[in-house]
């Protein structure tokens, strides 16, 4: 059965056509069998025949339909052929064109068609009734109410139509904006893990290539030296690993894990034991801290000491073996100062020009996405008189 109803959707013209025979028929046999035999019955076979040429045709030229039934309802009035069967086409059309989303002045002339109608039969056609006029008024009254009738089943329909496609619409609409979404998500997701994965991996592992050069270098002639270096890069390595389980730990965010598997995110306290860290790698740092420290917002906190761990790992990686660095922190009223410079070679044009072309300078960007996300400014770039400067100053928010 629904094969059979999905197949006469997909011929409405064909099922139109089919009722068109069957009016056609019915409409000729009255005429054949009315007694007495009508005037005119060849007249009236061609009319019948031209509206069921309308109702097979109303969906495919719903307008041109509606004027052709406008244009054999005035025939009738004028050769004087009274309503018969075949006038039910006239009621198909009104509907069908108030249904159709098409022209609005097709939808007002079949109303006027449809509230004329019977008035205009009526006075074409008077009821013989010596009584009174009111009969007649009722009468017309009470044919013009299947034209009102299919006009207003058809307008409601086109409404709900109308409602249903902006419905549909706006469903679509909101699907591509959540997808848009989650593509803008995804990414800042993505660009977060990028700068988490720089930050843990490149300064400790340029740590470690660095103890491990000179371990290697005075392995012969200052044993105790090299072993220094080695407890170096296995401490520089244990806390690699940490921080990488860290990241794990909130990339896991469907997993419950218990607190304190993962080492916290750093902070501001632990530029300090940042410093000390790079100089056990053997580049000289002076830090100082002016104003009052106080507590921050976590996202200052990571902020502040991811500046600072990529600052001092540029100057290890681009200074020269004979830099040194300066870490200063200043706490304002209303913001935190971080200041680093140092007096080697310094970095390259295109690592904070070029904004990381050919794979260079993602930690310069990383730093401006951390320092755009809590509202802060940035500026790097040479110093003046030799090596390299960067300043970053972030609002301070009160810490909940």
């Amino acid at each position: 059965m629904q094969r059979l109803y999905d197949f006469l959707r997909r011929h409405p013209t064909g099922v139109d056509g089919f009722w068109a025979l069957v009016l056609l028929g019915f409409s000729l046999l009255w005429v054949g069998s009315t007694y007495p035999p009508v005037d005119h019955p060849v007249a009236y076979g061609i009319v019948a025949a031209l509206f069921s040429l309308v109702l097979a045709l109303r969906r495919r030229a719903p307008e041109r339909m509606l004027l052709l039934t406008v244009a054999l309802g005035l025939l009738q009035l004028a050769l004087g052929l009274e309503p018969f069967l075949a006038d039910f086409a006239m009621l198909v059309i009104i509907y069908t064109v108030a249904a159709h989303d098409g022209p609005r002045w097709a939808s007002r002339l079949a109303l006027a068609g449809g509230l004329s109608a019977a008035t205009l039969a009526q006075f074409r056609w008077p009821v013989e009734d010596p009584t009174s006029g009111p009969a007649k008024v009722f009468f017309t009254v009470i044919m013009t109410v299947p034209f009102v009738l299919a006009w207003v089943l058809g307008d409601s329909l086109r409404t709900r139509r109308a409602y249903f496609a902006q419905l549909e619409e706006r469903a679509s609409r909101l699907e591509q904006e959540r997808e848009a979404q989650a593509k803008v998500a995804v990414a800042a997701e993505r660009a977060r893990i990028a700068r988490e994965l720089h930050d843990v991996v490149a300064h400790n592992v340029s740590v470690m290539v660095v103890q491990a050069d000179g371990a290697a270098y005075v392995m012969e002639s200052s044993p105790e030296t090299a072993k220094q270096a080695l407890e170096t890069i296995s401490t520089t390595g244990r806390q690699a690993l940490a921080e990488m389980r860290r990241l794990l730990g909130i990339l896991r965010t469907g997993e419950h894990q218990e607190a304190g598997e993962y080492v916290p995110q750093p902070d501001v306290g632990q530029i300090e034991d940042l410093v000390e860290q790079v100089r056990g790698a053997g580049l000289t740092v002076d830090f100082a801290v002016e104003g009052s420290p106080r507590p921050l917002p976590s996202g200052v906190e990571l902020t502040a000491y991811r500046i600072v761990q990529e600052a001092l790992t540029n100057t290890r990686k681009h200074g020269g073996p004979d830099a040194g660095a300066s870490v200063r922190l200043v706490y304002f009223d209303d913001g935190l100062g971080l200041l680093v410079e140092d007096d080697g070679r310094g970095a390259p044009q295109e690592m904070y020009e070029d904004g990381g072309a050919d794979g260079r300078g993602h930690g310069l960007i990383g730093m401006r996405e951390r320092v755009g996300m809590v509202g802060g400014t940035l500026d790097a770039g040479p110093r003046p008189g030799g090596g390299f400067r960067i300043s970053a100053l972030l609002p301070l928010k009160p810490a909940h």
